[in-house]
């Protein structure tokens, strides 16, 4: 039997900046392009409204963002990324339940979507998201982009 995690998820911190580009490169090319690194440090820079970490024994090992479109009535999953050593214990659904709650708890929003690849969207699936968009090559060439949106009643985990 696999011992489980312990770990806390809390607000982005300035010095935490270091640690989520090397999740990044962890996950390159498994998941994300390498040209992807500017466009995160791009966010992380100017772009987050919402950004958590998972920390485990004062390492972070994952983090997510949130942010508002359309008005904030469209609350956006960004940035996911889970340490390879910590995936399938199911600390990145943990993070996206700790943002969907986050964002089901502002009055204003309508809608939840996430953009992601092919390469994860069975992840988003089995978390109640659906699939509405893909445009190949969207992110860089063999990474697709999966437009979905959250619909509660899909949520195929088991409580």
């Amino acid at each position: 039997m696999t011992e489980k995690t312990a770990f806390t998820i809390r607000e982005f911190e300035a010095d935490d900046h270091a640690q989520i580009i090397g999740l990044l490169r962890l996950n390159t090319p498994e998941y994300f392009s390498s040209e992807e690194e500017a466009d995160l440090i791009h966010y992380l820079q100017h772009e987050i409204d919402h950004y958590y970490v998972v920390e485990s024994d004062g390492v972070i090992i994952g983090c997510g963002g949130i942010n508002f479109a359309e008005d904030k009535t469209v609350g956006k999953i960004s940035w996911d990324i889970l340490h390879p050593d910590f995936q399938g214990q199911a600390i990145g659904s943990a993070l996206l339940k700790y943002r969907i709650n986050e964002l089901q708890h502002t009055h204003h929003i309508q809608k939840i979507t996430v953009r992601t690849s092919q390469l994860v969207y069975k992840f988003y699936e089995k978390n109640g998201f659906i699939l509405t968009k893909i445009a190949k090559d969207y992110w860089a060439p063999g990474y697709d982009l999966y437009s979905m949106r959250y619909d509660p009643g899909t949520d195929q985990k088991q409580p």
